[in-house]
């Protein structure tokens, strides 16, 4: 499985991006697909995850109400619409699968993309 992340830029405050990632082959509807960041001398961090099959969606506290992950199971494609970004969302954002089911931990996922630059200026 091949996962391709794109979609990360420079944008001001307030302003939005949306990520895509396409992944190769097939997804089972038991898996999850997540989207995690890591900025400087940071661990990589949770963001939103969704489960394949019925779509159910999970959010870290931080982005709330101003992300939204979805998913397009016809083009095997997960998004992150980011809105209201703020210079603490600066990261490298990288879409993961998780074969196995729901996970918030960065090691129990299968499959990573390469990931993207997300730069929030203020």
């Amino acid at each position: 499985v091949q996962l391709q992340a794109s979609g990360g830029g420079l944008v001001q405050a307030g302003g939005s991006l949306r990520l895509s990632c396409a992944a190769s082959g097939r997804t089972f509807s038991s898996a999850v697909m997540a989207w995690f960041r890591q900025s400087h001398a940071k661990e990589r961090e949770f963001v939103a995850a969704i489960r394949w099959g019925v779509g159910r969606t999970y959010y870290a506290d931080s982005v709330k109400g101003r992300f939204t992950i979805s998913r397009d199971t016809g083009k095997n494609t997960v998004y992150l619409q980011m809105d209201k970004l703020q210079p603490e969302d600066t990261a490298t954002y990288y879409c993961a699968k998780n074969r196995g089911g729901l996970s918030f931990s960065s090691t129990e996922y299968d499959d990573w993309g390469q990931g993207t630059q997300v730069t929030v200026s203020s």
